[in-house]
């Protein structure tokens, strides 16, 4: 992130140039009859829907994992996975209830499956991510490709392919988060669902094909063609994931906001993973105290190892092992690892590539008091 915005707190709605008409009783007449004609004036809502800044409706959220998790257990008991489509227990953010996200119009719930139980397959417009939380043997199949996955790996269901999922374990539940663009979508009305004719797809002889294929990070198939706007690369493994960023802390401190962070990439094109959510993993160094800034594009923060807090908004927030917590488009945020000997890891999903391809990405640094917010 480059460019920045510096806002002015001079801004004045009474100014020369903002929408500043008195009210009359003939201009409240002049209103009613445009209503009637499925009309209005612009100056009466031109404030409204061109501030001078961004300002969400989201707000600084977190949940944390010790309060979720009983929860989500117990919705295993209560609710069938067949009845269901996909048991899972979203995160809703005080907010933006009125469409169902957790932060801006990026969605996302706790998902639990019960030993041996599998989804049906099914394929929508909206993408979809997932972060394993606990248990072993989750599957999900993709377009055929079946992806076996463990704790705090990173797989990806972009839009419009044939995925379902399941536990194949016979003496423990899984339990990941979802994320997914649905209320995205839905704003654009450009939402579909289906069901696979089918039922359940039939996987390729080879489990793990993508990563196979694609997944060295350092070489690449020969003639490899790729034509689609998401990864190939369907599935990303912690070990190799919490390796990365170790080594590349070996010879970079990383960034004043974000400590040493990598982005997940389509190996391809070396972009995001999908054309509407990327994704991230950042190490804060034992001790290590980030300044604050704000940025267009909302994230989803989930803590994968570590404790420590973060002040969003003069708000702090304190997070541990699985937690979960949002930090609003335009929101000062800043991360501090409490833990002075070993680091934290905090995985994340946002809306980067959307802001970006729309050319709407703006930042700005937090320029006094050293960086750092006071706590209201």
């Amino acid at each position: 992130m480059t460019d920045t915005v510096i806002s002015d707190p001079s801004m004045d709605d009474s100014a020369i140039g903002r929408a500043r008409v008195a009210e009359s009783a003939d201009l409240a007449a002049y209103y009613e009859k445009l209503e009637s004609f499925g009309a209005g004036a612009l100056w009466t809502v031109a404030n409204e829907i061109e501030p001078w800044y961004p300002q969400p409706k989201s707000i600084p959220m977190l949940w944390r994992y010790e309060d979720m998790r009983p929860l989500v257990v117990e919705s295993a008991s209560l609710v069938k996975g067949s009845d269901a489509g996909r048991r899972v227990v979203y995160l809703a953010n005080e907010g933006r209830r009125d469409v169902a996200a957790a932060v801006g119009l990026l969605y996302s719930g706790i998902q639990i499956m019960n030993p041996g139980e599998s989804m049906t397959a099914h394929r929508h417009a909206a993408s979809a991510l997932r972060f394993v939380m606990e248990g072993s043997g989750a599957w999900t199949i993709v377009n055929g490709d079946r992806l076996e996955v463990g704790p705090n790996d990173f797989a990806i269901t972009p839009g419009g392919t044939w995925h379902e999922h399941g536990n194949s374990a016979d003496d423990n539940f899984v339990i990941w988060q979802d994320g997914l663009d649905i209320p995205l979508i839905n704003a654009l009305d450009a939402g579909f669902y289906e069901v696979h004719p089918d039922l359940y797809q039939v996987p390729g002889k080879v489990v793990n094909t993508s990563i196979l294929t694609h997944g060295s990070g350092v070489l690449k198939p020969a003639k490899r063609s790729w034509n689609k706007a998401y990864s190939p690369l369907l599935g990303y493994p912690w070990e190799q994931t919490r390796e990365a960023v170790v080594n590349l802390s070996k010879v970079s401190e990383g960034t004043e906001h974000d400590g040493v962070i990598m982005e997940y990439v389509n190996p391809v094109t070396g972009g995001a993973v999908m054309p509407t959510m990327g994704a991230h993993m950042q190490m804060l160094a034992p001790g290590f105290t980030s300044k604050s800034h704000r940025h267009t594009g909302s994230v989803v923060y989930h803590v994968a190892e570590g404790s420590g807090h973060s002040i969003i908004n003069g708000k702090r927030f304190d997070w541990k092992e699985h937690d979960i917590f949002v930090v609003p488009l335009w929101a000062w945020h800043e991360h501090h690892n409490d833990n002075q000997e070993k680091p934290a890891f905090l995985f994340s999903f946002n809306d980067f590539p959307m802001i970006n391809s729309l050319a709407l990405h703006a930042e700005e640094e937090f320029d006094s008091n050293g960086g750092h917010q006071d706590i209201g």
